[in-house]
């Protein structure tokens, strides 16, 4: 996030970046829409077809970029593809933001591999904050 948009109010600057991103995501459906392409939401896999989770696995970092679908249908609503928010979860996303900024460390996200990317199956608040601060990577568990 750049430090000159930073008011130095941790709530309106929450307020802003949740503002900023749930307008680039109707902007870009706007775009979508315009362009005759269908909605760009979250791809969901169902769980059941990828390997099954390995318990006790160790936590590294992984791009962003990477993370491209989900495993819970109901987050595939929330964020679009390009993890920008709906309006339904600005409390929850703005809270994060605060934490973040407070500098609070969140937990792991918990990611599955899939293909030469991953699908989410916890973390869609975190990740798409993440983005929003302009973070490149983000610490994971990777099952599978």
């Amino acid at each position: 996030m750049d430090p000159m948009l930073l008011t130095g109010s941790g709530f309106i600057d929450a307020e802003r970046a949740f503002d900023r991103a749930a307008r680039g995501r109707r902007f870009s459906a706007l775009l979508r829409r315009l362009r005759g392409r269908p909605a760009a939401g979250l791809e969901v896999f169902d769980e059941r077809c990828l390997q099954p989770p390995r318990v006790g696995l160790a936590v590294r970092e992984i791009p962003l970029d990477a993370i491209r679908a989900t495993l819970e249908p109901s987050r595939a609503t929330q964020f679009d593809s390009g993890f920008r928010p709906a309006r339904a979860v600005r409390a929850r996303w703005q809270r994060l933001w605060l934490a973040e900024q407070r500098g609070a460390t969140l937990p792991p996200i918990s990611v599955v591999p899939v293909g030469d990317a991953y699908a989410l199956r916890d973390g869609h608040h975190r990740v798409s904050v993440a983005r929003a601060r302009g973070a490149l990577t983000i610490d994971a568990r990777v099952d599978g």
